[in-house]
C-alpha cells in the first residue's frame, strides 16, 4: 500500500507526491506520471502495479502548482476541469513542473543506488518526453500516447537517454500522420501503435483494452529491465 510524503523541488515548492515500496529489496526505481485528472485512484493503483513487481515508485502531483489536491474520475465535468488544470499548468513560468519532477528524480536516485526510469500516461506522457529530454538522472523513459508530444516543436527535441512511447491507431487526439512523423524524426524512440483508443491502458476508462494494455505492459517491462540493469519478471 502506497503513501502520500512531500518532495521539495529545486526551487523550494512543496509537492505532495505518492510513493509505494516493494516487498523486499527495489530492482529499480520509477517515476510515475499523472493523466490530467491529477494523482487520481487510477495513477494511484498504477504506482502500486509497479510496486509489486518489485520497483519502487513515486507518483508527484504535478498540479500542486496550480490546485491543491486534485483527484478526478472520467467523466464529462472531470474532464472540463482537468483540461483547464492542465493549461494552467502549462502556462507556469519558467520548468513548470519540470522542476517538480526533477524532485521526484532526486527522491528516487536517493532511495536507489540505481538508475531511475520514468513512465507517463495522456499528459504525464508528454511530460516524460520532455523529461527524457531535458531533465538530468533518467536511464529509460516510457510515454503512454502522450498528448502533444507529436507536434512539430516537441518532435523536434533531442532525447537523453532510450525512450519508449506507445500510441493507439484509434485515437482521436493524436494523428497517426503525426505519429508517424514523429517515428521518421526520431529513430531512436521505439515507437509501438495498438488498435487502440487514447487512454487504452486505463480500466476504468470507456477506452480501455485490455489486450493492448497488456501488450504495452509487457514491452515497458523488458524495456525497463533492459536500461534499469533489472532482471525482467
Amino acid at each position: 500500500m502506497g503513501q502520500w510524503i512531500d518532495l521539495t523541488g529545486s526551487d523550494g515548492f512543496v509537492v505532495p507526491a505518492w510513493v509505494a515500496e516493494p516487498v523486499g529489496p527495489a530492482r529499480g526505481t520509477l517515476v510515475v506520471l499523472q493523466e490530467i485528472f491529477g494523482v487520481n485512484a487510477h495513477i494511484r493503483d498504477v504506482t502500486e502495479r509497479w510496486a509489486r513487481v518489485g520497483y519502487l515508485a513515486v507518483a508527484p502531483a504535478l498540479f500542486a502548482r496550480v490546485q491543491a489536491d486534485v483527484d478526478l474520475g472520467y467523466g464529462a465535468a472531470d474532464m472540463a476541469q482537468a483540461k483547464s488544470l492542465k493549461a494552467a499548468a502549462e502556462a507556469l513560468p519558467d520548468a513548470g513542473v519540470l522542476v517538480d519532477i526533477q524532485a521526484a528524480i532526486d527522491y528516487a536516485d536517493a532511495r536507489s543506488a540505481g538508475p531511475v526510469g520514468v513512465v507517463g500516461f495522456c499528459w504525464g506522457g508528454l511530460l516524460a518526453w520532455r523529461a527524457a529530454c531535458t531533465v538530468p538522472g533518467l536511464a529509460a523513459a516510457v510515454c503512454y500516447y502522450g498528448g502533444g508530444m507529436t507536434n512539430q516543436v516537441e518532435k523536434a527535441r533531442t532525447p537523453r537517454c532510450p525512450v519508449l512511447a506507445h500510441f493507439g491507431r484509434l485515437d482521436a487526439f493524436i494523428s497517426q500522420a503525426s505519429v508517424q512523423q514523429f517515428a521518421a524524426a526520431q529513430p531512436p524512440v521505439q515507437v509501438y501503435l495498438y488498435d487502440a483508443d487514447h487512454g487504452f491502458h486505463c480500466e476504468q476508462r470507456g477506452a480501455y483494452d485490455a489486450a493492448a494494455a497488456a501488450s504495452a505492459h509487457a514491452r515497458t517491462l523488458a524495456f525497463f529491465a533492459r536500461h534499469l540493469g533489472a532482471e525482467p519478471v
